[in-house]
């Protein structure tokens, strides 16, 4: 979770990744802080996120974020 809290940090260092629960629904991250995001994690965790993953509830939350590059990283 360390790394994923770092590299989120590097994209928003304003919003609390570590607590927040719905980012994309309360607009606390918008369509450019989704790409970011989505750059960070293939290059913190080395995986790329299919298309058809980057769905709002894959993304709400630090903890959901987490369990997308799990799955990915298992296929």
């Amino acid at each position: 979770m360390r790394t994923l809290l770092e590299a989120l940090a590097d994209v928003r260092d304003d919003v609390d990744f570590e607590h927040e629960q719905a980012l994309v629904e309360d607009g606390l991250i918008d369509s450019l802080d989704l790409t970011r995001i989505i750059m960070a994690l293939d290059e913190a965790f080395d995986v790329h996120i299919p298309a058809g993953e980057i769905e709002p509830e894959n993304f709400n939350s630090a903890r959901a974020m987490l369990d997308l590059v799990h799955a990915v990283q298992k296929r």
